[in-house]
């Protein structure tokens, strides 16, 4: 599936290092250095209402990410996928009187255009889970073969008990959480943990049988369509070489989501799925969770069409840090646009005899960012920098540009 247009990204002097990074499944900080290929999977939206600025918030981090390991001279690799066929986006297509295909493209075509408005790095590999069917139907009867899936009816079920023991994941390796939590966390994010004849109430789904009026594809398993964390399990393994370097996605996938994906990309693989997991903070407004379900939704394509400047949107969301969570309010997109209008005036008149040499400005920025992905403290070192009457350099300039992904010149 296509991608989006590619930012152009400016080389600095010198070079970064890799970033040390908050890891859920450890609890610590990590230096998120490859192990050749810096490699990255972001866990992508679901296309039935695109894009919010929490949506917008998670793939500004992560390109971010992608950021600094270019800064630190390495190459990258980065997949992501889009849920084209789920259950929230039937729900929403049939209250829409909309075909579902067709919701699914018009708001992948939004996103698309949310992302290169706001100088997104695209992925290397955008992948749809319906172009996946039959490689996930694949793994879901390698899993029956080797007596790691079982049957409930016609759906097919992952054994998290016997994938544990012969697998290199254990449940709760990437969540940390105990079971009660699980089981909650289960029950209100699509899990049926109520459902008669599972091995245990946490199993999730890999194969749903084919039912009347619900979408389904014949396969090796004969017709029904895939679950929802192995589909992430799936394209994972097929575009990246496993280990990957970083995992990633918003908090609110570290269970059951993420934590299945690692666990059946083990149990096909041998492998860990990933070095590290990685995940973001969720946004709020008007007091609640920005989300479909609520209806509370600040739409990136809804400020831009009212005429908000991209980059103010963008310096909006670097000025919170990745790793918490907070609420989008009018002020912080006021003070994002007063920033930026400073910023543009402090670019427009920079030294541009000084473009080949690291400033002092760009090696403070370098050494803030790596650590967790600090842009908030990144934007304060350049509002410092201006308050004080510091000079702007050509590299400064190209340093906001790259690292930031503001381009003031």
């Amino acid at each position: 599936m296509k991608s989006w247009n590619r930012p152009g990204v400016p080389a600095l002097p010198g070079a970064g290092t890799a970033p040390r990074l908050w890891d859920t499944a450890t609890a610590a900080k990590v230096e998120a250095k490859p192990l050749s290929t810096a490699s990255l999977y972001v866990c992508g939206i679901t296309p039935y209402d695109a894009t919010h600025l929490g949506h917008a918030a998670t793939y500004l981090a992560y390109d971010g990410l992608i950021r600094l390991w270019m800064d630190a001279g390495y190459d990258v690799r980065y997949v992501q996928n889009t849920t084209d066929v789920d259950d929230p986006l039937l729900e929403r297509a049939t209250a829409t009187g909309v075909d579902w295909r067709e919701l699914a493209a018009q708001q992948t075509d939004l996103f698309r255009g949310d992302m290169e408005a706001l100088s997104i790095i695209p992925p290397d590999n955008y992948v749809a889970v319906t172009e996946m069917i039959e490689p996930t139907a694949e793994a879901v009867k390698l899993l029956l073969d080797r007596g790691i899936a079982y049957y409930v009816d016609t759906d097919i079920y992952f054994d998290s008990a016997a994938a544990s023991l012969s697998s290199p994941w254990t449940l709760g390796d990437e969540s940390r959480m105990d079971r009660a939590t699980m089981l909650e966390l289960s029950e209100q994010r699509g899990g049926d943990p109520e459902r008669v004849g599972k091995r245990d109430a946490l199993d999730p789904l890999l194969w749903r049988g084919a039912r009347d009026g619900d979408p389904s594809w014949d396969s090796v398993l004969g017709a029904g369509r895939p679950g929802w964390h192995i589909e992430c399990a799936v394209i994972a393994e097929t575009h990246l070489e496993l280990p990957i370097t970083v995992q990633a996605g918003g908090s609110d996938l570290i269970f059951p989501h993420h934590e299945f994906s690692a666990g059946h990309a083990a149990a096909i693989t041998g492998s860990h799925l990933a070095l590290s997991y990685s995940h973001a903070g969720l946004v709020g407004y008007q007091g609640e969770k920005m989300s479909k379900s609520l209806g509370n939704l600040v739409l990136v394509s809804r400020l831009t069409a009212d005429g908000v400047d991209p980059r103010a949107i963008r310096l909006a969301l670097l000025a919170q840090h990745y790793r918490n969570d907070w609420e989008w309010t009018d002020d912080l997109l006021k003070a994002a646009q007063q920033r930026l209008t400073r910023w543009l005036g402090w670019a427009l008149d920079a030294d541009t005899s000084q473009d080949t040499m690291a400033t002092a400005l760009l090696e403070r920025v370098r050494a803030i960012v790596a650590d967790d992905l600090n842009f908030p403290g990144a934007v304060t070192a350049i509002d410092d920098a201006i308050e004080s009457g510091v000079r702007a350099t050509a590299v400064d300039v190209a340093a906001v540009d790259a690292l930031l992904g503001i381009r003031l010149a």
